[in-house]
């Protein structure tokens, strides 16, 4: 989301989701990102801008950003532009044999013998990270995510915003998890994307943290407390400062005060935008009701240090909506009764419950949030139909009906 609008908590919104290219045979990753930009601007810029959704490059070479523009105050009314743009890139991809694939990691790929980086502008940020971490790994390569950002118009409203996400992000992957295959076989973790993401900057751990934000709610402790720790940590590798900017923040959500928002980031991209804006949805006005005081007053929110809040995180990128909440204080701030045996997917369901008794709930993704609550995750679902069959040629089918799904808009049910 770029935009010089300063708006206040939930006036808007912007998304952005990642695609993996892959060639429409083989279902193998193809690094031509380049060539779709090119198509459509004439040089291989780094972005496509224009009105509605806007196109640009990753750091992979295969895979290519589709994103809002400017802020959005209805997810249901862009849900066609982004259907658009991918039948679009699709018609391009179709002269190189090659084609869309939703998820946020690709099954198969080996990253450090197929990664190509990004060649042409902004090269010097994408080879001082090769430099410094190794950008092969699957937790920089072979990931593909939703970044949603949330604006704030003030101090205040950034604390009261980093407050909520804070409490919000360790439920998360029991909602979004799309990642259990990768290295062409099952992994132990649903969301296996998020237990690389962990560690992909370990070389200098002050970069994510505990991926859980540290209690600050304001900007001068922000800055202090974790923009300074990571400048002054990467400084040595670092020394013509290319990489000290917000945007070397690894948190599970990040502040960006030069656009006076906060950016989620632990989102595993689904099958289809329709999947996704439902979950965004569910997020927004669950953040809407816990920045309002629905279930607990903003100094108990405050409270919650990192340590309870990884420990669900990391049960939740395990197990997805199996996860038990063993913290009973935790699924009380979401007006959950103390005592209540709760699995993450149990809390998201009260948590809907309760969106929908007081009218928050959002009634244009009502079918496809059932879909994700009731089936479970999109992990779960692709779990569900391998039955612990990982031979290449049904990682093939499976995958290729998932970019059947991103084509038709629909969410896959096993």
């Amino acid at each position: 989301m770029s935009s010089n609008l300063t708006l206040g908590l939930f006036a808007g919104l912007g998304i952005e989701l990642e695609y993996m290219i892959v060639d429409a045979d083989t279902l193998d990753v193809k690094p031509i990102t380049d060539r779709v930009l090119h198509a459509v601007t004439g040089s291989y810029s780094p972005e496509y801008l224009k009105p509605g959704i806007c196109w640009s490059n990753e750091l992979a070479l295969h895979v290519i950003e589709l994103k809002t523009g400017l802020p959005v105050d209805s997810l249901p009314a862009i849900l066609p532009l982004f259907e658009a743009d991918i039948a679009r890139i699709n018609g391009i991809l179709a002269e190189h044999n090659a084609r869309l694939l939703p998820t946020g990691a690709h099954p198969w790929m080996d990253p450090f013998r197929e990664t190509r980086l990004w060649p042409h502008h902004y090269n010097e940020i994408y080879e001082a990270y090769n430099r410094i971490f190794d950008c092969r790994g699957h937790g920089w390569s072979n990931l593909q995510s939703v970044h949603l950002n949330l604006p704030f118009a003030d101090d205040q409203e950034f604390g009261r915003l980093h407050a909520a996400i804070r409490l919000l992000l360790p439920l998360l992957p029991a909602l979004a998890a799309s990642t259990p295959v990768v290295d062409g076989r099952l992994q132990q973790a649903l969301d296996h994307r998020l237990t690389v993401y962990r560690t992909n900057s370990s070389r200098i751990p002050s970069i994510t943290g505990a991926v859980i934000p540290e209690p600050v709610f304001s900007h001068a402790d922000y800055d202090r407390e974790i923009f300074q720790r990571m400048y002054r940590d990467i400084a040595p590798l670092d020394p013509e400062g290319i990489l000290q900017d917000e945007w070397l923040n690894a948190r599970g959500a990040i502040a960006r005060f030069d656009r006076s928002a906060i950016e989620i980031r632990v989102l595993d991209i689904q099958e289809c935008p329709r999947a996704d804006l439902a979950i965004a949805s569910l997020i927004f006005a669950t953040l809407k009701a816990l920045v309002e005081e629905e279930w607990a007053p903003f100094h108990a929110q405050q409270d919650w240090q990192v340590e309870p809040l990884a420990a669900i995180f990391t049960a939740t990128v395990q197990d997805g909506e199996a996860a038990i909440i063993e913290n009973p204080a935790y699924a009380a701030l979401f007006g959950l009764a103390r005592g209540t045996p709760a699995t993450a997917g149990r809390l998201w369901r009260h948590i809907l419950a309760q969106l929908d008794r007081a009218g928050r709930a959002p009634a244009d993704f009502a079918p496809e949030l059932a879909v994700i609550l009731d089936q479970g995750t999109l992990a779960s679902r692709i779990r569900r139909r391998l039955a612990g069959d990982c031979s290449h040629s049904g990682l093939v089918a499976l995958y290729r009906e998932l970019a059947d799904c991103l084509v038709q808009s629909r969410l896959f049910e096993p």
